[in-house]
């Protein structure tokens, strides 16, 4: 699994379960609008999948 996957928060935090909210601070997101350029991995697209609801992911080049 190669290349890097942006990673934009893209909905608040607040309401969330704290296993979801500890999953969005590990990805390095803050704000609403933030975005992270990650090296894509099993672990970082488990982690995408469980707070799909709250980000959104786009493959870079």
């Amino acid at each position: 699994m190669a290349g890097k996957i942006k990673v934009t928060l893209k909905r608040s935090i607040i309401g969330t379960l704290p296993a979801q909210r500890a999953t969005v601070r590990s990805l390095g997101l803050r704000k609403i609008g933030s975005s992270k350029v990650h090296e894509a991995s099993e672990a970082l697209l488990g982690m995408v999948k469980k707070v799909a609801h709250l980000v959104a992911a786009e493959e870079v080049k």
